[in-house]
């Protein structure tokens, strides 16, 4: 169904498929919920009946257990999907869904993709990305986690940190250097790592929100089936970039951090006194703007995603500062208590510190992705065709590049 002769085909098409859609949410909703489940494992609950129902794979290939269907079916489920008030809709579950499996999906083997395809997008085994490094943040491709093979497996060393999700992860993409005698982005490879295994250790980082969405993972010669390669041996730079761009689409659609919602501040400014204060309309009105912005950028096709990412990033530190505004200085009070938050980025109301944790939470939306810099970077050079920044270790074998020790 990706293509169609004509726009009224297509619009019966999604009429019909919306149908479907709200049938499964309606049957969904109304069914008993098991106390005393987490919410991880109400999301995981979700992601299997929605799987099952034939809604969880809908772009993937029928060969690849998905249903194969146009771009635009996604775009209409999502629609829906936002206006349920429930909260078991799969969060906690991104990394893979939105990041790790459709990178496996273009770039693995029949044998890759047939082995984590359903479980990961049913739920059934969550997922983390292995990327960064205390010596290897923005210049990624300095990392120095090595996989050296042996025999039938990789052994693997080293340390990642930033990780979300790898306290409770199965697996997760891993980038690690496999050949140290060519220049640094010719010798990463992406593997596939089993966590829980000896020599995956796991140490939470709590930030100034008191929340720990981030974890260290240290390696010590951990194991990984030496066909577990995403793409070629070598060629895991290629894989990380693909997956990057997954990363940035998904965070610009609004997965993961959310900025403060405009509604929520419109309501403290009436509350407050100050909704017809001018300086305080100018800044409302500015992020009621960017909320459309960002709603329509998501709608065109074929936009980079550090566009929307970075439209996204400055919504969020603009609500913040307008919330700190508002709020005056009991807005970032806090007791030391648990934040009013549930997961990275989204507020409850709990206990009265949302506008505290919405304040401290923003800094990271200019870092989760790649840096601010890192994307406008990434526009100049591949969507604007301007030159390289200088690199003078880009031809040099990493193994001759001076290090940090």
């Amino acid at each position: 169904m990706s293509n169609f002769p004509n726009d009224m085909t297509a619009g019966v098409a999604f009429a019909e498929f919306r149908v479907e859609v709200q049938s499964f949410f309606h049957e969904y909703d109304r069914r008993p919920v098991a106390p005393g489940l987490s919410r991880l494992d109400r999301n995981r609950a979700f992601l299997a009946a929605r799987y099952d129902a034939g809604l969880g794979a809908l772009d993937y290939p029928v060969d690849d257990g998905g249903r194969g269907l146009d771009r635009r079916f996604v775009d209409v489920y999502r629609q829906e999907a936002r206006s349920r008030t429930t909260d078991d809709g799969g969060s906690g579950f991104g990394v893979g869904l939105d990041m790790c499996l459709p990178t496996i999906r273009d770039h693995g083997s029949p044998e890759l993709r047939q082995r984590f395809l359903g479980p990961g997008l049913r739920g059934d085994e969550h997922w983390c990305q292995l990327y960064s490094e205390p010596g290897a943040g923005s210049d990624l491709a300095g990392l120095t986690t090595r996989a050296v093979r042996d025999g039938d497996e990789w052994v693997v060393t080293g340390q990642k940190v930033w990780t979300s999700g790898a306290d409770h992860a199965d697996f997760g993409i891993l980038l690690a250097r496999t050949d140290w005698d060519v220049p640094k982005h010719a010798g990463v490879s992406m593997l596939v790592l089993p966590m829980s295994q000896p020599g995956v250790a796991v140490r939470a980082i709590h930030q100034m929100t008191d929340v720990a969405h981030f974890n260290e993972v240290f390696i010590d010669e951990a194991r990984v089936p030496v066909d577990w390669v995403v793409g070629d041996p070598g060629n895991g730079w290629k894989m990380a970039v693909a997956l990057l761009t997954y990363e940035r689409s998904s965070l610009g659609k609004g997965s993961g951090r959310q900025p403060i919602p405009t509604d929520r501040l419109i309501e403290l400014a009436r509350s407050n006194g100050r909704s017809q204060d001018p300086v305080v309309r100018q800044n409302l009105a500015r992020l009621a703007t960017g909320t459309k912005l960002i709603e329509w950028l998501n709608l065109r096709t074929g936009i980079h995603p550090s566009i929307t990412k970075l439209w996204r990033t400055q919504q969020g530190r603009t609500a913040a500062h307008v919330a700190a505004g508002l709020a005056w200085p009991g807005g970032i009070a806090w007791d030391g208590s648990r934040m009013g938050a549930t997961q990275p980025g989204r507020f409850a109301d709990t206990d009265g510190s949302h506008w505290a944790y919405g304040i401290c939470d923003s800094p990271a939306l200019s870092l989760a992705g790649g840096t601010d810099e890192i994307q406008k970077n990434t526009l100049g050079e591949r969507v604007l065709g301007l030159p390289r920044e200088p690199a003078g270790d880009r031809d040099t074998p990493f193994s001759q590049i001076p290090k940090n020790v």
